[in-house]
């Protein structure tokens, strides 16, 4: 968002003129605009504000700490008369909570959705949708040590050095519990798609360290995904999997893998040209995760070794007159549009950077020591970050869709 503030310089009188121009600009963005008048006069300067928001004609704004009062999601854009329940917010919730298996972190939190405006009688009002969820199972002692010891590769450090200024207590605003509020709005998101649409969104953990899955993206369903603990629907991988993620957190480490995500029905023609592709968003909406390293479209990086001919998808018409392709290399994007084939997309995760290993490392004012981390964490994020990429996936073609709706569904 921007934030304008006008003032004059040097000082003189108000240009009233100037301001009756500007009004109408004003009062159109007030949602986004700050507004400074100095009796001395007018000067304009802009600034950007921290990226919390996320979206365009669907948009949502999370808030919230790991350890503080809670953390929520304010959605707008929501179209109005859309049937939603706070169960179905829930059962989104309950995939990505703590504490639910012996491979997640052990804190407590049942992570319980409240409603708190734009849903009356079971249906949404076209105003701002907000939904808390309140924090009960706070440990801020365990985080101690980490006021004044930097993390290896988390966010502390860097956080200071912007800010100047940090909450250390579960890692504050870096921490996962801010993906509550994207789970939420994913929900909403998810139930548009499917009413307008048909669209079906599964994600699933494809790969753990150097342990791979097989998995068909054309017809894996949730329930399979759903039937384990570490939510690979390749039962023999999974098994396996799980083994690695005990042994790694008994040893005071943790994992990283890999999460595929398939979006079926998706209807042709979301997408933007240029800037703001549907690959370019979706990239955007993964990287935006927690522990995010990496994002690939259908080929993916494994396209650069192949020849046109090979990576081409090539055209057909099907029986229902619908154009189609014979392969997806493509992960169902074109030019930046969905061309109609299931949208195909990978995300890396690395591994936790919070473990009790013993590690080397430095306090705010530069002395080097050494952190065992404490607290409760998940050795391997990659089961509770399904959930979490299912909901952007989810946020970024419902915001597409609306878009598409506002630009050329009109005439």
């Amino acid at each position: 968002m921007l934030r304008f503030f006008i003032q004059r310089s040097p000082p003189g009188p108000p240009e009233t003129s100037s301001f009756a121009d500007l009004a109408p600009a004003i009062a159109h963005f007030s949602s986004t605009i700050e507004l400074r008048v100095w009796a001395i006069g007018v000067k304009l300067k802009r600034y950007f504000t921290m990226g919390n928001t996320f979206g365009h004609l669907f948009r949502l704004t999370t808030f919230g700490e790991s350890h503080g009062g809670g953390v929520g999601v304010v959605i707008d854009g929501c179209p109005p008369r859309l049937e939603i329940s706070a169960e179905e917010i829930q059962f989104e919730l309950d995939r990505r909570r703590p504490g639910q298996s012996k491979i997640t972190t052990p804190r407590k939190e049942a992570d319980q959705c409240e409603i708190l405006s734009g849903v009356f009688e079971g249906k949404t009002l076209g105003t701002p949708i907000s939904i808390l969820v309140r924090n009960k199972d706070a440990r801020s002692q365990d985080y101690d040590e980490m006021a004044v010891k930097y993390r290896p590769s988390h966010a502390d450090a860097t956080y200071d050095a912007k800010y100047g200024i940090r909450n250390w207590q579960g890692g504050g605003r870096s921490s996962a519990r801010e993906t509550i509020g994207r789970v939420a709005a994913g929900a909403i998101a998810k139930k548009i798609l499917h009413q307008v649409a048909g669209v079906e969104i599964v994600g699933y953990v494809k790969r753990i360290k150097d342990l791979e899955a097989i998995v068909n993206p054309d017809t894996v369903t949730l329930e399979q995904v759903e039937a384990n603990i570490v939510r690979c629907p390749d039962a023999n991988a999974a098994e396996r999997m799980i083994d690695l993620v005990e042994q790694i957190r008994n040893e005071g480490d943790s994992l990283g893998g890999v999460v595929e995500c398939v979006a079926r029905n998706v209807p042709m023609g979301l997408g933007m040209p240029v800037f703001d592709k549907l690959e370019a968003d979706l990239a955007k909406a993964m990287m935006s995760l927690p522990a995010t390293k990496g994002f690939e479209l259908g080929s993916g990086f494994a396209g650069t070794v192949m020849t046109g001919s090979e990576h081409n998808d090539e055209f057909y018409t099907d029986e229902a007159g619908r154009i189609r392709t014979t392969t997806n290399r493509s992960g169902g994007i074109q030019g930046g549009i969905s061309n109609g084939e299931p949208i195909l997309i990978r995300i890396a995760f690395k591994p936790t950077a919070t473990i009790r290993k013993e590690q080397n490392t430095v306090t705010k004012d530069g002395e080097t020591v050494t952190l065992a981390a404490k607290g409760r964490h998940d050795p391997c994020v990659l089961p509770r970050a399904v959930p979490m990429v299912e909901a952007m996936m989810a946020i970024v073609l419902c915001d597409h869709l609306l878009r598409q709706q506002g630009q050329c569904g009109v005439l």
